[in-house]
C-alpha cells in the first residue's frame, strides 16, 4: 500500500494500521533521536530541527530494521504502519522500515557535477563584489559563548570574490535547545539575560574582524567601495531579542557595535513578533515590532524578516518605508506547517517593498551547486523577479550540509548561474541587489 502525505490525518492513514506501506519523505538527522535506527520522516526537507512540524499528525516516526545513513534527498521507505492513540507523541510510526531503492530521473540529474558545465562557464570569474546576506562564518556562534577560536573568513572570501558578508550574532542562543528533535525555546529568558549575551556576542564579532583585518561597514558608501581584495563585514543580529522590549538598546547597538542589519525574530516568538516554526501568539508583528521597524528606517538599519511568518511580513511591509530583506530561505509551492521555506505570495510581498530574498544552499533542497543555481535561484527569480533575489548562505549556521560550504566555491556558483542568466543578472544575484537595498536603507 502506498501512502502520501495528504493521507495523514485522514481515514486512509488510520485504516492502514498494521499493514505494510510505502511512503516517501525527507529524513531528519537521526542522531537527535537516539541513533541511525530511529528518526523522523517529513513531507519536505528541513534545514534544521526547528523545521520539524509541531503537528503530531504531520510527521512519521521511523524505526528502521537496521542503521540507515542520512540521505540528502527524498527517500522511499517500506515498513509496517502503526497508528498510536498516545497524544504525547507522534501519531504515526513506520516499524521494521527498509529503504526502497529506486533511481528517478530527477535524482540522476541532481547528482550531475558542476564539472559537466562547459569549460568557458567554469572559467567565468566573479567580479569581486559579491555580498552574502546572512552568515555565521568564522566560528562566530561558538565565539559568542567564549568557546574555541576563530576560523578563516577573509581568505576564502578573497579566493571566491566575496566583498562583504552580513555576519550575524544570534541573540536568543542561550535559551534555544534541541528538544524532542526540534530546535525550540527551552524556557523563558531571565530578565536581562539576552541583552547580557549580546554584550558578549557583539565584541566577539568585532574581535574577529580585527583579527582577520576585515573593515566593518557602517555606511552605504563603504559598502559601495567594498571589494574582495579586502573583505568587509556588516554587523548583523539574528533576532532582536537583546532589545528585551527597550527601543533605546537599538540606538546603543547602532552606535556602539555598528549594527546595520537586524533580523526581527529567530527561534523564539519574541517582543517583536511570531516565527514560522512555532504557533502564532502575536498575529504576526507586535506594536513594538512596528516601532523597531520605523526606528531602523530612520536610523539606517536594514530590516530582515527571515524566520517571520507571512502575517508578520505583510504587517512589516505595511509599516516600512525601506525595502525589506528575507536573508535566508527558498521557495516552495506546497503549504506545510512550520516550514522555513516560503510560498510565492510570501516572496512577492518582499519584492513589492523593493527588497531581496536570500537563497540558502541547504543540500536537502539543492544537493549540489548546479541545483542551487538552477533550481534555488532560478525558481525564486521566476516568482520575485531578477531584482529581488540574492545570496544567503547561512554559513556555519546550517545543521545539515551546504551546497556551497566555502566562500572559495563562489566561482562555481557564478558559473552555474551563467548557464541561466547573463553577466549583469548574475552580478545582481550575487550582491548587486543587496547593495541596492543597503544603500536605500543605510545612510
Amino acid at each position: 500500500m502506498r501512502l502520501s502525505w495528504t493521507d495523514l490525518g485522514k481515514s486512509r492513514a488510520g485504516k492502514a494500521d498494521g499493514r505494510r506501506v510505502e511512503i516517501t519523505g525527507f529524513v531528519l538527522a537521526a542522531s537527535a533521536l537516539g541513533g541511525d535506527e530511529r528518526f523522523l520522516l517529513m513531507a519536505e526537507p528541513g534545514c534544521c530541527p526547528g523545521c520539524v512540524p509541531d503537528n503530531p499528525e504531520a510527521v512519521v516516526e521511523v524505526l528502521a530494521r537496521q542503521p540507515m545513513k542520512r540521505a540528502d534527498g527524498a527517500v522511499t521507505l517500506d515498513g509496517i504502519w502503526r497508528v498510536s492513540a498516545d497524544d504525547q507523541g507522534w501519531r504515526y510510526q513506520l516499524h521494521d522500515a527498509v529503504p526502497v531503492k529506486r533511481l528517478s530521473r530527477r535524482t540522476l540529474m541532481a547528482a550531475s557535477s558542476l564539472f559537466c558545465l562547459p569549460v568557458p562557464a567554469i572559467a567565468q570569474a566573479t567580479d569581486g563584489m559579491a555580498v552574502d546576506l546572512h552568515s555565521h562564518a568564522g566560528n562566530l556562534l561558538q565565539l559568542s559563548f567564549g568557546r574555541g577560536s576563530s576560523s578563516a573568513v577573509a581568505e576564502p572570501m578573497r579566493q571566491g570574490g566575496v566583498a562583504a558578508i552580513s555576519l550575524a550574532v544570534v541573540s536568543d542562543s542561550p535559551i534555544i535547545k534541541l528538544t524532542d528533535g526540534r530546535l525550540r525555546p527551552s524556557r523563558d529568558p531571565r530578565p536581562g539575560e539576552l541583552y547580557a549575551f549580546s554584550q558578549r556576542s557583539f565584541p566577539a564579532l568585532h574581535a574577529l574582524a580585527r583579527e582577520q583585518g576585515m573593515p566593518i561597514i557602517r555606511t552605504a558608501a563603504e559598502l559601495r567601495a567594498a571589494r574582495a581584495g579586502q573583505p568587509s563585514l556588516i554587523v548583523a543580529s539574528e533576532g532582536a531579542d537583546f532589545l528585551e522590549g527597550r527601543i533605546e538598546r537599538l540606538d546603543e547597538a547602532y552606535q556602539r557595535w555598528a549594527l546595520r542589519h537586524l533580523q526581527l525574530t529567530h527561534y523564539r516568538p519574541n517582543e517583536l513578533g511570531d516565527i514560522q516554526t512555532e504557533p502564532s501568539v502575536h498575529d504576526g508583528l507586535t506594536p513594538f515590532g512596528a516601532e523597531v521597524i520605523r526606528r531602523c528606517n530612520a536610523m539606517g538599519i536594514v530590516v530582515d524578516v527571515a524566520h517571520g511568518p507571512f502575517e508578520l511580513v505583510k504587517k512589516a511591509a505595511a509599516v516600512t518605508t525601506k525595502p525589506l530583506v528575507l536573508s535566508h530561505t527558498s521557495l516552495t509551492t506546497r503549504p506545510a506547517a512550520w516550514t522555513r521555506r516560503i510560498l510565492p505570495d510570501h516572496a512577492r510581498a518582499i519584492a513589492a517593498t523593493g527588497g531581496v530574498i536570500g537563497i540558502w544552499p541547504v543540500t536537502a533542497y539543492f544537493p549540489n551547486v548546479v541545483a542551487y543555481a538552477t533550481e534555488g535561484f532560478a525558481r525564486m527569480v521566476d516568482i520575485a523577479g531578477i531584482d529581488h533575489v540574492g545570496l544567503g548562505t547561512d554559513q556555519l549556521g546550517l545543521v545539515g550540509g551546504s551546497a556551497m560550504p566555502s566562500y572559495a566555491d563562489l566561482p562555481q556558483l557564478a558559473a552555474a548561474l551563467r548557464t541561466r542568466f547573463n553577466a549583469e543578472e548574475t552580478a545582481k544575484l550575487l550582491g548587486g541587489n543587496f547593495r541596492r537595498v543597503f544603500e536605500a536603507s543605510v545612510r
